[in-house]
């Protein structure tokens, strides 16, 4: 049975992007606070404004305002782009080199600097360094089988570390001195500050899609085989029981308490709390799906859409309303760390004496009696 858990909303269309020009595509997204950055095959970025409003009626909108684009003047999709604020710069990678440009107006920074021989990377969002005004960037190198370790500045860059791995990476998370790996065959955990490295279980990147990704502190979520989305720690065990994905999952985001996949026809939300599938919604030819500060974004290559998450309660008192009493109880709990003390116990006294009422409706006294307890 489902829950309805998030909706769909459109922010950018198709013609605010491409216009008549069917040939773009949107090849990677970053979103930072209202600040949407859109990267395409032509080798342009576009920089939106994000609004979202409100109806009376509590209806979700955005309404997208184009800022510029820039064409960065290579035959090369932008393939990836990640917003440093702290530094008002955004790193693209295209034609295996990141550039750092200016977030407000695009222009590359004045001192070139630049990471080349980068496949693709990702930001430690755990940083070792302690500096504000540095970020920490793992790349996978093109030389094979190398990671490297950079710290980022407002204008230059430096490289801290290189490390190499048994086989040859293709996708990568960073949290601390961890790296969470995606090889050949198998994922790892690898400490690059001491070298150590743990295997966590076999994958074959040459059949699927590798998914690595940091939900939390020292906590990543992986593809796994035969469809399963599976949690790893930094120490290589699983707190966590895995959800059941499709076989072709080709993105993964997270949305406290949901995980959210991406295949070929279909959006699928999985609770954490349960591992139970609570929603699918239906969508076509989506390649991108990633969460930014909480709000999780999809794109296809021609429009960008927003997962708008429902209000935990109303999802609670739905499930009420169906007599899922025990669903609504986990969830209920598991909202907890997103709703405030005072007003959390409130609300869990309401629903622990509405769910007593229903449990004796339906004469399960015993419940009934634990719940008005």
């Amino acid at each position: 049975m489902s829950v309805k858990a998030f909706k769909l909303v459109s922010a950018v269309e198709r013609e605010m992007l491409m216009g008549d020009k069917n040939y773009i595509n949107i090849e990677c997204i970053e979103c930072c606070g209202k600040n949407l950055y859109i990267g395409t095959n032509d080798c342009f970025i576009y920089h939106f404004l994000l609004d979202e409003k409100v109806s009376a009626a509590g209806k979700i909108t955005f309404a997208a305002t184009k800022q510029l684009h820039k064409y960065l003047g290579l035959k090369k999709p932008v393939s990836e782009l990640k917003a440093a604020s702290a530094l008002t710069r955004l790193l693209v990678l295209c034609d295996n080199t990141i550039t750092l440009v200016n977030m407000m107006n695009l222009e590359p920074v004045p001192t070139g600097a630049r990471i080349k021989g980068a496949v693709t990377f990702s930001l430690n969002e755990n940083p070792v360094s302690g500096d504000p005004f540095c970020v920490e960037v793992c790349i996978i190198s093109v030389k094979r089988r190398t990671i490297q370790m950079f710290m980022v500045f407002e204008d230059r860059v430096q490289i801290v570390k290189e490390v190499f791995t048994p086989e040859q990476p293709c996708a990568v998370a960073v949290d601390g001195y961890y790296l969470c790996l995606a090889l050949t065959t198998q994922y790892i955990i690898l400490n690059y500050n001491t070298g150590v490295s743990q295997d966590l279980f076999p994958y074959c990147s040459d059949e699927k899609r590798p998914i690595v990704k940091r939900i939390g502190r020292q906590e990543f979520l992986l593809a796994g085989p035969g469809g399963l989305g599976m949690f790893a720690t930094v120490d290589g065990i699983s707190q966590r029981a895995p959800v059941h994905w499709s076989e072709n999952v080709i993105g993964a985001a997270l949305c406290f308490p949901y995980v959210v996949a991406l295949d070929d026809e279909f959006i699928t939300v999985h609770s954490m709390l349960d591992q139970q599938q609570k929603q699918t919604l239906p969508f076509k030819e989506g390649h991108i799906l990633q969460d930014f500060e909480g709000k999780v974004i999809v794109a296809t290559n021609k429009g960008v859409y927003i997962l708008v998450p429902l209000p935990l309660e109303k999802q609670i008192q739905d499930l009420l309303a169906s007599h899922r009493v025990e669903e609504a109880l986990v969830l209920a709990k598991g909202a907890r760390r997103n709703i405030p003390k005072e007003k959390f116990q409130v609300m869990y006294k309401r629903i622990l004496q509405q769910a007593g009422f229903i449990q004796f409706a339906q004469l399960q006294f015993f419940e009934a009696k634990e719940l008005f307890r």
